[in-house]
Protein backbone atom coordinates (compact mmCIF):
# COMPACT_ATOMS: atom_id res chain seq x y z
CA UNK A 1 0.00 0.00 0.00
CA UNK A 2 1.49 3.14 -1.11
CA UNK A 3 1.84 6.19 1.19
CA UNK A 4 2.18 9.81 0.58
CA UNK A 5 2.32 13.05 3.00
CA UNK A 6 1.18 16.47 2.36
CA UNK A 7 1.13 19.36 4.34
CA UNK A 8 -2.11 21.47 4.93
CA UNK A 9 -1.81 23.99 2.72
CA UNK A 10 -0.36 22.10 -0.53
CA UNK A 11 -3.37 19.86 0.28
CA UNK A 12 -5.77 22.95 0.79
CA UNK A 13 -4.37 24.39 -2.42
CA UNK A 14 -4.93 20.65 -4.69
CA UNK A 15 -7.58 18.61 -2.82
CA UNK A 16 -9.12 17.28 -5.57
CA UNK A 17 -5.65 15.77 -6.92
CA UNK A 18 -5.55 14.40 -3.33
CA UNK A 19 -8.86 12.36 -3.48
CA UNK A 20 -8.47 11.25 -6.33
CA UNK A 21 -5.06 9.86 -4.94
CA UNK A 22 -7.06 8.40 -1.78
CA UNK A 23 -9.12 7.13 -3.98
CA UNK A 24 -7.23 5.27 -6.08
CA UNK A 25 -5.98 3.46 -3.41
CA UNK A 26 -3.36 5.36 -1.60
CA UNK A 27 -3.30 6.61 1.86
CA UNK A 28 -2.40 10.42 1.78
CA UNK A 29 -1.03 10.89 5.39
CA UNK A 30 -1.96 14.94 5.86
CA UNK A 31 0.75 16.92 8.19
CA UNK A 32 1.11 20.48 9.91
CA UNK A 33 4.25 21.60 10.85
CA UNK A 34 6.27 17.94 10.78
CA UNK A 35 3.63 16.52 12.47
CA UNK A 36 0.91 13.98 11.37
CA UNK A 37 -3.03 15.53 11.94
CA UNK A 38 -5.15 13.27 9.89
CA UNK A 39 -5.40 10.65 7.12
CA UNK A 40 -7.04 10.46 3.79
CA UNK A 41 -7.57 7.18 2.98
CA UNK A 42 -9.55 5.03 0.38
CA UNK A 43 -13.03 3.58 1.16
CA UNK A 44 -13.54 0.29 2.99
CA UNK A 45 -14.35 -2.31 0.83
CA UNK A 46 -17.72 -3.02 0.72
CA UNK A 47 -18.60 0.37 1.43
CA UNK A 48 -21.49 1.63 -0.69
CA UNK A 49 -20.41 4.10 -3.63
CA UNK A 50 -24.00 6.08 -2.41
CA UNK A 51 -23.34 8.30 0.00
CA UNK A 52 -26.80 8.01 1.39
CA UNK A 53 -26.56 4.09 1.50
CA UNK A 54 -22.80 4.42 3.22
CA UNK A 55 -23.83 6.62 6.02
CA UNK A 56 -27.09 4.74 6.73
CA UNK A 57 -24.70 1.24 6.39
CA UNK A 58 -22.19 2.69 9.03
CA UNK A 59 -24.71 4.56 11.13
CA UNK A 60 -26.45 0.75 11.47
CA UNK A 61 -23.01 -0.80 12.38
CA UNK A 62 -22.63 1.94 15.11
CA UNK A 63 -26.11 0.71 17.10
CA UNK A 64 -27.49 4.25 15.79
CA UNK A 65 -30.38 2.76 13.83
CA UNK A 66 -31.66 -0.66 13.39
CA UNK A 67 -32.25 -2.06 10.18
CA UNK A 68 -36.09 -2.93 9.38
CA UNK A 69 -37.47 -6.13 10.23
CA UNK A 70 -39.31 -6.67 7.61
CA UNK A 71 -37.92 -6.67 3.75
CA UNK A 72 -38.84 -4.03 1.51
CA UNK A 73 -41.95 -4.98 -0.68
CA UNK A 74 -45.83 -5.59 -0.14
CA UNK A 75 -47.18 -4.25 3.52
CA UNK A 76 -47.57 -7.28 5.81
CA UNK A 77 -51.03 -8.75 5.37
CA UNK A 78 -53.74 -7.03 7.43
CA UNK A 79 -54.53 -9.37 11.05
CA UNK A 80 -58.62 -10.47 10.77
CA UNK A 81 -60.61 -8.48 12.62
CA UNK A 82 -58.68 -5.07 12.05
CA UNK A 83 -59.90 -2.64 9.10
CA UNK A 84 -57.51 -1.06 6.54
CA UNK A 85 -57.37 2.58 7.07
CA UNK A 86 -59.31 2.85 3.69
CA UNK A 87 -62.16 0.96 4.93
CA UNK A 88 -62.47 3.54 8.25
CA UNK A 89 -61.93 6.70 6.22
CA UNK A 90 -64.82 5.41 4.00
CA UNK A 91 -66.77 4.41 7.30
CA UNK A 92 -66.29 7.73 8.57
CA UNK A 93 -66.95 10.10 5.68
CA UNK A 94 -70.90 8.17 5.45
CA UNK A 95 -71.28 8.47 9.30
CA UNK A 96 -70.86 12.17 8.44
CA UNK A 97 -72.73 12.02 5.47
CA UNK A 98 -75.67 10.71 7.68
CA UNK A 99 -75.37 13.93 10.09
Amino acid sequence: MAVRTVGIKVLKNKLSEYVRIAAGGETVLISDRDRVVAELVPPQAGRSPEVADAVLAQLVREGVVAPPLAAPGEPPAVPPGVARLEELLAELDADRGDR
